[in-house]
């Protein structure tokens, strides 16, 4: 299980600037989140590199289980 918190926290040290929204969806597991992130890191970058940067900086909390799955939607300012 992960909070909304900790979900902010891991996106903000890869991605300083970034605005955090993280809701819980559909589980009573506390592991799957809508996560909306607006960052000016994401400015000419393809939504795929979005994404995967974004699931870069969630990767410990994917591989020890605590998150498990994640709907992502990522803007610029």
């Amino acid at each position: 299980m992960i909070t909304e918190q900790e979900i902010a926290e891991l996106i903000r040290q890869q991605m300083p600037d970034a605005v955090v929204e993280a809701k819980e969806w559909g589980s009573a597991t506390g592991d799957h989140y809508d996560i909306r992130v607006v960052s000016t890191r994401f400015e000419g970058v393809a939504l795929i590199d979005r994404h995967r940067m974004v699931y870069s900086a969630l990767d410990a909390a994917l591989k020890d289980g605590r998150l498990h799955a994640a709907q992502l939607k990522t803007e610029t300012p």
